[in-house]
């Protein structure tokens, strides 16, 4: 199954049920985009707990006075059926600016933002507003 899938619906599911936190497996690239998500204030904060071979991270999720989780949606843009690349001069812009995309490139896991400061093109992995 796709990672970075699985890991997006485990989120999105536990913030319909309003849940505090949510357990994911853990890799590299989950951390990477729990680190764009925690500074961006979709998720409040990630822990990383080794227990053998992969490990575990603990997602705590953001909620809004509503009660209803800080994101609105979490779309998953390429898959490994279809991937998604992106030109440097193509970078998209979620909602008018006040969403997010998540890109692959070869300087890490970055968002839309710094992809565009640093004029690096990638996959585009997630799309969040």
């Amino acid at each position: 199954m796709d990672k970075v899938a699985e890991f997006i619906t485990r989120i999105r599911n536990a913030g319909i049920a309003r849940h505090e936190k949510v357990d994911v497996p853990n890799s590299n690239l989950r951390q990477g985009i729990a680190k764009i998500l925690r500074d961006h204030g979709y998720i409040k904060a990630f822990r990383v707990a080794q227990d053998g071979k992969q490990g575990l991270m603990r997602v705590y999720l953001n909620y809004k006075n509503t009660g209803q989780p800080s994101f609105e949606k979490l779309q998953r843009v390429s898959s490994p059926a279809r991937r998604v690349y992106v030109k440097s001069d193509n970078i998209p812009v979620i909602r008018s600016g006040m969403g997010l995309a998540i890109l692959s490139t070869n300087k890490g896991v970055i968002s839309n933002f710094e992809a565009t400061e640093q004029k690096v093109g990638g996959e585009v992995l997630i799309k969040v507003w």
